[in-house]
């Protein structure tokens, strides 16, 4: 594939569909409190210049979503189309996140996999990232 055909760029509100049809298609068990036009709405609103998409020929078919809270930096939502996997897209996607986080001072970055999603792991593994041994805890406040 020509490095032409797929861009990386941060979000534009035009992408809203394109999107959220990528993400029903590839996290189809989302609960419910992780309605896409809500969490696009929120990271909109804090640090946009961290919701990536990627776009191939056009084509929204990439995204991933970033955060940095000063201490550690966050990975959320990277998807990729099935019909575009294994092309390199993810590992590009996660690189321009990383390169955006350490030019904001960040040092590490964490990310969750759902224990359902265990076939992503040694994608991760395969872009530096490694299981480390803790307790994921959370609390919904909405």
């Amino acid at each position: 594939m020509a490095d032409d055909q797929f861009t990386i760029r941060s979000y534009l509100e035009a992408d809203e569909a394109a999107v959220i049809r990528l993400w029903r298609e590839v996290f189809p068990d989302n609960p419910p409190w992780n309605e896409p036009q809500a969490d696009i709405a929120r990271k909109l609103d804090c640090q946009r210049d961290l919701f990536l998409v990627g776009a191939l020929d056009g084509r929204i078919v990439a995204t991933v979503m970033a955060g940095f809270d000063g201490h550690r930096g966050w990975v959320y939502f990277v998807a990729v189309a099935a019909d575009c996997r294994h092309l390199g897209l993810g590992s590009r996607m996660m690189s321009e996140a990383e390169t955006r986080l350490r030019e904001l001072g960040c040092t590490k970055i964490n990310l969750q996999i759902r224990a359902s999603n265990s076939g992503v792991v040694s994608f991760y593994e395969k872009v530096g990232y490694a299981v480390e041994e803790r307790i994921s805890m959370g609390k919904r406040l909405l």
